[in-house]
């Protein structure tokens, strides 16, 4: 039975219209480890796009205006990244 529920319409419908570009921060985030050193997360992530309220910034542009050069937890470096880029909403048109 479970299996025919999952084949119904999705639970969530998703809006129609035009997807936002670039990457939330948290997804970009989510895919390092903890603690890394600025050098470390422009290595792996450096050319990620992230979505701002200004518009789609790489994080690379971003880290160079970071005073920090190592992010000791997770939410230091969200902290840091939002204080950069700021913390409004992100514009979807």
């Amino acid at each position: 039975m479970a299996d025919e529920e999952a084949d119904e319409a999705p639970a969530v419908e998703l809006g129609t219209g035009a997807s936002v570009e670039g990457a939330p921060l948290a997804r970009v985030a989510s895919r390092l480890t903890w603690p890394q050193e600025k050098s470390s997360i422009l290595n792996k992530e450096g050319d990620a796009v992230l979505r701002t309220p200004d518009g789609p910034q790489s994080l690379e542009d971003v880290l160079a205006e970071a005073d920090e050069t190592y992010f000791e937890t997770r939410q230091t470096f969200v902290d840091d990244v939002l204080d950069i880029v700021g913390r409004d909403p992100v514009q979807t048109e």
